[in-house]
């Protein structure tokens, strides 16, 4: 299976650069100092797998790079415009996609598609489920130069198909991601564990970013703990509406949230270098789905304003 990181950022690079070193068919799409560094240089890599450098093909433009089965898209779910016109041909040329993106992704809501995540359903018009394929990542990566990637955490990777159950694509990604040393599981019911995944982003990253506060130390102060349950507590009433969850223990998942790095969640990180947030795949698809389904989420409405406001 030859693959494409589309955005090798924390998570992306990570990525590419453990592929490429088990050995895999990989090459990276990025752009300015980044990628000049990958070009001359590769990519450098300091995290719970080791320390290494990996030397992966690397441009700007998709079509310089060849022709490729998969692409994982590692660039955040509210930049998808400024890759559609590189992916167009691919996609109608039998690209699959993979989504290792936070918030809810394009393939979620296809009739109507949100627009929040997929204005005029443009992506999802270029990827039908049949050639996309869901995941939901657990871990953590920023770039901390150019070409230099420090990755914290888990190395957990969920793949699933958007319609239910993991098929012989899912399966095969697994086998190279656990060939290479990454935590990949098929996943039956990936629509749940993005829902899930969701819960937390939409009660740990506006708060983070409002608050300027790592993960840790929202959760050990008790007015942005309260916070973050309120806000997590919206989500998990719009997924029971929708039928995308059932019952979820919201005091369990933040007591969980505690045993995980003290890091800056990934709003917290835009916010502070001064780039455009992902509120629309976390917030704004939530309120949408909410509006959907007739349930009120004031604080996610606020908290969308609000980051809007700040940002």
């Amino acid at each position: 299976m030859r693959i494409v990181v589309l955005g090798a950022g924390g998570i992306g690079g990570f990525v590419a650069a453990i592929l490429a070193r088990a050995g895999n068919d990989v090459a990276v799409v990025a752009r300015g100092p980044h990628l000049d560094a990958i070009r001359e240089r590769g990519l450098h890599v300091r995290g719970s797998l080791g320390e290494f450098t990996a030397r992966v093909p690397a441009s700007d433009r998709l079509a310089e790079l060849g022709t490729f089965d998969l692409a994982l898209a590692s660039f955040k779910a509210h930049q998808w415009a400024p890759w559609l016109d590189q992916l167009a041909p691919a996609a109608r040329a039998g690209l699959a996609i993979a989504t290792l993106q936070n918030g809810v992704p394009f393939w979620f809501a296809r009739t109507p598609p949100l627009e929040s995540v997929d204005p005029g359903g443009e992506i999802g018009a270029l990827f039908p489920d049949a050639q996309s394929i869901g995941a939901v990542v657990h871990t953590s990566g920023r770039i901390v130069a150019p070409g230099s990637i420090e990755q914290t955490g888990s190395t957990r990777y969920l793949f699933g198909d958007p319609a239910g159950g993991a098929g012989d694509r899912v399966r095969a990604l697994c086998a190279i991601f656990v060939a290479a040393g990454l935590g990949a599981e098929p996943d039956p019911d990936i629509r749940a564990t993005v829902w899930l995944k969701l819960v937390n982003n939409a009660g740990l990253n506006p708060v983070s970013a409002m608050r300027r506060m790592t993960v840790r130390a929202m959760l050990d102060d008790a007015a942005a703990r309260a916070e973050i349950r309120a806000l997590m507590l919206e989500a998990i009433a719009v997924g029971r509406a929708i039928g995308a969850v059932g019952e979820v223990d919201v005091d369990a998942r933040i007591e969980k949230m505690r045993g995980v790095a003290d890091v800056k969640t990934s709003m917290l990180q835009d916010r502070e270098a001064g780039r455009e947030l992902e509120s629309e795949p976390i917030l704004g698809a939530l309120i949408e789905l909410a509006d959907r389904a007739g349930v009120p989420v004031p604080l996610a409405r606020a908290a969308y304003a609000a980051l809007g406001a700040t940002c």
